[in-house]
């Protein structure tokens, strides 16, 4: 016996693709996909930005290919799923310490790891947590590093909630202002995320020169 229609497309999801994710689960998807990434370490290869991007983008109606969301809820999704999976990674650092890591044979996710220890040596916790919600694998890593390391707990959730909230909310704001802004903005989709993705590595390279800077200036 065949499954229905929506249980079959929701089958056939392709977990890589956002447009694919959101047409298969919508707004809820979003909050699961960021749970996921943000506080699993099996969640590390999800496309956390682009999801945000597209899903922004397909609340404003400019997408052609029948889907569409609803800002309000699709806000309160995000910012739920990449806050509540970054603590919940946070604690489970705290718990198992750096043994899931280390059971990892992904060499991805170890460099992730590598990565993000580095960011908290030198940067310290607060800069560090804001700036690895940017960074693809490194924001999946950090928040159980965090916890392995012995980050208080107050300072790593007031700072996963600072950086939670710009790059969730932001992202899924820049997704609607753009495709509320520029006609027929769906054709040029994959280029548009390439750029947001690029961009929202800013912060860290404007702070990875700055360091440099100033460390050349002590010398």
């Amino acid at each position: 016996m065949a499954p229905p229609p929506h249980l079959a497309s929701q089958l056939a999801v392709n977990v890589l693709d956002a447009h694919s994710l959101l047409a298969a689960f919508g707004v809820l998807g979003v909050g699961i996909v960021l749970f996921a990434e943000t506080g699993l370490l099996i969640g590390f290869f999800l496309p956390g930005d682009s999801l945000l991007f597209t899903a922004g983008l397909l609340c404003t109606g400019a997408s052609d290919r029948g889907v569409h969301l609803s800002l309000g809820p699709l806000l309160v999704a995000a910012a739920a799923g990449a806050l509540v999976g970054s603590q919940c990674g946070y604690l489970l650092g705290r718990k198992a310490g750096g043994a899931l890591l280390a059971r990892s044979r992904s060499t991805r996710l170890q460099e992730g790891a590598r990565r993000a220890e580095e960011l908290l040596e030198r940067y310290g916790h607060a800069k560090a947590i804001v700036l690895a919600r940017f960074v693809p694998v490194v924001r999946t890593v950090l928040n159980p590093m965090a916890g392995a390391l012995g980050v208080p707990a107050r300072t790593f959730t007031v700072w996963q909630v600072t950086g939670g909230l710009v790059w969730s909310l932001g992202l899924t704001v820049a997704g609607y202002a753009l495709g509320s802004s520029v006609p027929n903005i769906d054709r040029y989709l994959l280029p548009v995320i390439a750029l947001i993705v690029v961009v929202s590595l800013v912060p860290l390279a404007a702070e990875v020169l700055r360091s440099r800077k100033a460390a050349r200036e002590a010398r």
